[in-house]
């Protein structure tokens, strides 16, 4: 039983790691967190783990008394499972709940979701956060990357615990309202696109170093741990470097070399993809990441396919170490720029009135794609992104010219070797039809009025104009 008279100034359901994680974080921060879990075993392992913080705890196993537990207006944070089990527990939590209290989805919501149970909650008095948390455990532990999407009234009412429980960028928090209903789970949901096609290229990176040149696992590591030292610097930098230096207890092995090559997914790499088809905006860097992901599951194929198809390895130049850093900035910059292109065309759609500079700015500490090229995405889009492209941005239009032959050559020494760069193929392809004024469109055009009359536009003047082809 809760103890009355000594309200929590927040209320947290689901104590799985990422919950109990962010509990923990919370209740460091010096605020009073009521904690619930459907069973109660979890909640007796967190207040057991909890040591000195149990005091700043308020177990709770029954949803009436975590509620009577909780200061008004109440704020409760779920950190479940996302899907159908959120919705049973908001209809769950309904009956105890008054008009005023605030509800916050911290998990890896669809915003499609969030905005439907934004409008149901409205109906009934009850304001809706969808929050997107980055950074895993040890972010939710100790400081995570917060985007969130809600009322301002109910940001205005919690902010001061999601700020202190946040990461910190030079004292800043990583933490920050970005727009209404779906916006935070949105910007999540292209955060994570955005780590598929980054992981990705570093594994391409990881395959022509180990497949082309034969070098051993910890050998590229130490070349991954200088980049982290460089323009590269980032998160999933150093701890590519980290795992790549990693034995295996059991063999003495590299751990890499022991771990099979199927990655698997939870599905907001693909939502990333599927909202760019919608919005019309192109996401090739990141759908070529996911693709990459369906293909390594489908390894019986692929060793069918090595048995069917010997190699015909052409003469390839060598790469240097230096094009391979540089190749690999050139490709992030325009996974990136993909990924605030489709953020931007979100907001416009869906009216937010999204501030992608903040977008920049609270990636810059605690999430998984956290990296020193966030400072320089964060004034490119201050100074206006022209055409809605950030590789147009002056300062990444400069690191674009001094990387952008390096991704060429990369990408094309890796071909004729006949290994695989899906991604940075996608992100060159995308960066070299950027730069090109006159494509090829005006065939496809003149083929889709051929076969179906849907007509063209000139380019000495008309619309809606046809060819002579009968």
């Amino acid at each position: 039983m809760a103890e009355t008279g000594n309200k929590a100034r927040i209320g947290l359901i689901g104590l799985g790691v990422m919950g109990a994680n962010l509990a923990l974080n919370i209740a460091e921060k010096g605020f009073r967190v009521a904690v619930h879990n459907r069973t109660p075993g979890r909640i007796r392992s967190l207040m057991e783990g909890a040591g000195e913080l149990a005091g700043h705890l308020a177990p709770c196993e029954t949803l009436a008394d975590f509620v009577d537990t909780l200061q008004k207006p109440r704020a409760i944070i779920l950190m479940i499972k996302a899907g159908r089990a959120v919705d049973e527990q908001i209809r769950a939590l309904l009956p105890h709940l008054d008009k005023g209290d605030i509800l916050i989805d911290g998990g890896n919501a669809d915003f499609h979701d969030t905005r439907r149970r934004a409008r149901e909650l409205a109906g009934k008095g009850i304001d809706f956060i969808g929050m997107g948390v980055s950074g895993g455990a040890e972010g939710a532990r100790h400081g995570p990357s917060i985007m969130a999407g809600g009322p301002v009234r109910a940001w205005e009412e919690v902010h001061d615990v999601i700020k202190a429980m946040a990461a910190r960028f030079n004292g800043e928090p990583c933490a920050a309202l970005v727009g209404p209903d779906g916006a935070g789970h949105f910007v999540k949901t292209v955060h994570n696109g955005i780590e598929y096609a980054d992981m990705q290229m570093i594994a391409e990176i990881y395959g022509i170093l180990r497949d082309g040149e034969g070098r051993s696992a910890d050998s590229i590591g130490k070349l991954f741990a200088e980049w982290n030292d460089g323009p590269l610097q980032s998160y999933l930098i150093e701890i590519t470097a980290r795992v790549l230096q990693t034995r295996d207890p059991e063999t003495g092995q590299f751990i890499v070399d022991v771990i099979e090559d199927r990655a698997g997914q939870k599905g907001t790499g693909r939502w990333t993809v599927i909202e760019a088809l919608k919005l019309g905006q192109a996401a090739s860097a990141i759908s070529a990441a996911v693709d990459a992901r369906v293909w390594s599951a489908m390894k019986e194929a692929r060793k069918n396919g090595e048995s069917l198809f010997p190699p015909q390895k052409e003469f390839a130049p060598a790469i240097l170490e230096a094009d391979m850093e540089k190749a690999l900035l050139a490709a992030r910059i325009i996974g990136y720029a993909q990924g605030f292109s489709l953020m931007r065309a979100a907001s416009d759609h869906h009216e937010w009135d999204m501030d992608l500079a903040v977008v920049a700015r609270i990636w810059r500490a605690g999430c998984i794609i956290r990296s020193g090229l966030l400072d320089e995405i964060a004034v490119a889009v201050r100074e206006g992104m022209p055409h809605d492209q950030l590789i147009f941005s002056p300062a990444l239009r400069a690191r674009l010219n001094e990387t952008r032959g390096s991704l060429r050559r990369v990408v094309s020494s890796a071909v004729l070797q006949e290994l695989q760069v899906p991604a940075m193929s996608a992100a060159l392809a995308c960066f070299e039809t950027l730069r090109q004024g006159r494509g090829t469109a005006n065939l496809v055009q003149a083929q889709r009025d051929f076969f179906g009359q849907h007509g063209f536009e000139r380019i000495d003047g008309g619309t809606d104009r046809h060819g002579p082809w009968v």
